[in-house]
């Protein structure tokens, strides 16, 4: 099983380029079903979940080529509604074939999806939406069955703005009869993203980024080229491995408004940032100041996606702070492993106090989710000896060679099979 070996204390320095966004990609890669034709993907990162949806593509009969700058897909060929249920399993974003696949065939056959186990991610919001357009669905033994004689335009309300419901809802509504409205959506930057590609192939929707987004349906979509926007979890999680070794780097193909909240909280610990047109450099305190509260919101509040980050940052502030997880239940997991590089956090429910210390040092730990396990990374850029970081997989679904990024800036990390 790889690993990740950092021999910490090394300051970083110098310029990193930002990868395209893999929330962005993943949703967009599944809707390149729908238009029975060519998609050219441009900007994508270099993930494990983006090949895992390029089989899943393949094994229902897409063809995909995938160059330095491009994936192409031409999802003519598709000839199956029933989704492998191993590589479902493997990542929640399988979900967003929904969609793409009810507005096509009418039909689809999927499993429950897996992915990182940071707390219950029901998908009855999107179940219900799909529901109100028509879609007959029975539930059983692990698989869903959907099935819909045709679409048809609604007024969906989301209970909460989730991404992933608002992102399945667009893309069965683009080929829906009528006009589709949805209420209390998600405003991520990465729906934006998914709105464009749409209108790219013909789409009209409207409204992405804010409450409202509306949908008229139309009959049929063109072939497409677009480029992923950046990644701005990936974006953030460089400023606060830049913050955490006290290093000034900068960072470039970044969009500031994606990341205004991190941004916020990095000045609050005492950081000045210095924007500029697509890049940000920042210049971090000699001691970093403890911060009140730090709430995880849907955008555009703080992300969840950054919270374990700056748990791992606050951990050597010098004072104590409070984090409130109110996204997932169960997103603290990489606490357990910090306390052993010698962090001071105590976790109750969905609240962690931490208490900062004078350092950290080096152990063995292990990743357990995503997000967890790129904190613990940078929890071992800042600690003093070596830092073994075990079950490095769940890193790689989310970050494009991490260790080479941080390489670039002076790191000490190497991977290991």
């Amino acid at each position: 099983m790889s690993k990740y070996l950092i021999n910490g204390g090394k300051k970083l320095k110098g310029e990193l380029e930002i990868s395209g966004a893999k929330n962005a990609v993943l949703p967009i890669l599944a809707a390149s079903v729908i238009n029975a034709g060519k998609s050219i993907i441009r900007g994508y990162p270099n993930l494990r979940d983006v090949d895992i949806m390029i089989k899943i593509l393949r094994s229902i009969g897409c063809t995909v080529e995938k160059t330095k700058k491009a994936i192409i897909v031409n999802s003519k060929g598709v000839f199956t509604h029933e989704i492998d249920e191993s590589l479902v399993r493997e990542m929640r974003s399988s979900i967003f074939l929904m969609g793409p696949m009810l507005a096509r065939f009418g039909k689809i056959r999927i499993s429950y999806p897996g992915g990182c186990e940071i707390g219950h991610r029901p998908i009855d919001l999107h179940l219900k939406g799909l529901r109100e357009m028509g879609v007959e669905i029975t539930e059983a033994h692990g698989f869903l069955e959907c099935t819909v004689g045709e679409l048809k335009g609604a007024e969906i309300h989301l209970d909460y703005p989730s991404v992933g419901a608002t992102e399945n809802i667009m893309l069965s509504a683009v080929l829906a009869k009528g006009k589709t409205l949805i209420r209390n959506a998600a405003k991520e930057p990465e729906i934006v993203d998914l709105q464009d590609y749409l209108n790219g192939m013909g789409a009209k929707i409207k409204g992405a980024g804010t409450s409202v987004i509306e949908i008229d349906g139309v009959n049929s979509l063109s072939n497409v080229e677009h480029h992923i926007i950046p990644d701005r979890i990936v974006a953030g999680t460089i400023l606060v491995a830049a913050a955490i070794t006290k290093s000034e780097i900068t960072i470039t193909n970044v969009i500031q408004d994606h990341i205004v909240s991190v941004i916020a909280k990095l000045k609050e610990v005492g950081c000045i940032i210095i924007e500029r047109e697509n890049e940000i450099k920042i210049i971090p305190p000699s001691v970093l100041r403890p911060v009140d509260i730090i709430r995880t919101l849907p955008y555009p509040g703080f992300p969840t996606d950054m919270q374990p980050q700056f748990v791992s940052l606050l951990c050597l502030a010098g004072g104590t702070s409070l984090v409130t997880e109110t996204v997932f239940e169960n997103r603290f997991k990489h606490t357990e492993e910090l306390m052993r590089m010698g962090a001071k956090v105590k976790v109750d429910g969905r609240v962690a106090v931490i208490k900062g210390v004078k350092k950290l040092t080096g152990a063995k730990v292990e990743a357990k989710d995503l997000r967890g396990g790129a904190a613990l990374v940078l929890a071992g850029l800042a600690a003093e000896g070596t830092t073994i970081i075990e079950n490095i997989k769940h890193i790689e679904r989310g970050y494009d060679n991490l260790d080479i990024m941080l390489e670039k800036l002076g790191a000490d990390i190497k991977r290991v099979d």
